[in-house]
């Protein structure tokens, strides 16, 4: 079997017919799991694809003139150049591993351009401290489910997908005289972080009787939620509050590191909020406060001002 002739089969692909492309892929590919696993196979079943249209190797005999074209594809073909960028991380990946392998003499990727992206500012639009305020408050109203999932994402900066997976054995601890709230978040990496009183008073109005088992229901139906749901009750949340704007599950995961920030919190201790691995990621959200009050120019003026 050629490489090429398989270059589109789902990943991974049976042992005993793999090319050198097909064992790296999978050598690679098994470094992750979930969703991490499932968004890099697709993006080399796409790099496999598109090699296989242009009677390419997905591996040997790649030059980085061939991975150039490939991003300058994937810009063609609508992908913003923040999504180029993403796609390129499995990619740029496999032949780095590939090379680390043995399998392939230089790494065609490691110097190829890719699109200059600014990341200074955040495009996701968070809540205000009064805004915030009213959505926590808002949520309550409506049922102790959309109270608890509120807190969990604005307060203690959840994703919707870790907001989701919450479990009521997950908050039973207590740490040096704190009741901790036990998630793993992305990446699979275990995270630990205290539940303030009145987040605690939410998740246990929302757990009632029950001592094990999801935290966050349903509340018509009673089952467990997933990402999905996490969604759609952020949305009835924020019609309820009437927020002229769309509110997403990651507007108040913005909105509890801003304001952690705004509050007059450390960068760092607002990078342990926010379980962010780089520093640079947590300045961002800072960048994209906005906060016109205390911009720099109103110094300067007040500086200058008897010119």
């Amino acid at each position: 079997m050629s490489t090429t002739a398989s270059s589109t089969t789902v990943l991974p692909f049976q042992p005993s017919s793999m090319s050198p492309a097909q064992l790296s892929a999978v050598s690679y590919l098994a470094r992750y799991t979930g969703a991490t696993h499932d968004l890099y196979a697709a993006q080399l079943r796409r790099w496999f694809g598109w090699c296989d249209a242009n009677g390419l190797d997905p591996l040997v005999g790649i030059q980085r003139a061939h991975v150039e074209l490939y991003i300058r594809h994937l810009g063609e073909d609508g992908l913003m150049d923040s999504s180029v960028n993403t796609m390129m991380h499995a990619v740029r990946g496999y032949f780095r591993f590939a090379h680390i392998d043995g399998t392939i003499p230089a790494d065609p990727a490691v110097y190829a351009r890719l699109p200059k992206v600014h990341r200074d500012e955040s495009r996701t639009q968070g809540l205000d401290r009064l805004e915030l305020i009213r959505f926590l408050q808002v949520a309550q109203t409506i049922t102790v489910h959309h109270g608890a999932l509120a807190y969990l994402l604005g307060i203690n900066a959840l994703r919707a997908s870790e907001a989701a997976a919450v479990r009521i054995e997950d908050y039973a601890d207590l740490l040096r005289g704190h009741r901790v709230l036990h998630v793993i978040g992305k990446g699979n990496k275990p995270a630990t972080m205290p539940l303030t009183v009145p987040v605690l008073r939410v998740l246990e109005a929302c757990r009632g009787d029950r001592t094990a088992g999801p935290l966050v229901l349903r509340p018509v139906s009673g089952n467990p939620i997933d990402r999905r749901d996490v969604y759609r009750m952020v949305q009835r949340i924020a019609q309820a509050a009437r927020f002229p704007r769309h509110i997403s599950p990651h507007s108040l995961r913005h909105a509890a590191i801003t304001n952690a920030l705004d509050a007059g919190v450390p960068l760092r201790d607002a990078q342990i909020l926010a379980r962010h691995a780089d520093p640079r990621t947590t300045e961002h959200y800072d960048r994209a406060r906005g906060n016109l009050d205390r911009h720099g120019v109103h110094f300067l003026t007040a500086y200058v001002a008897g010119v």
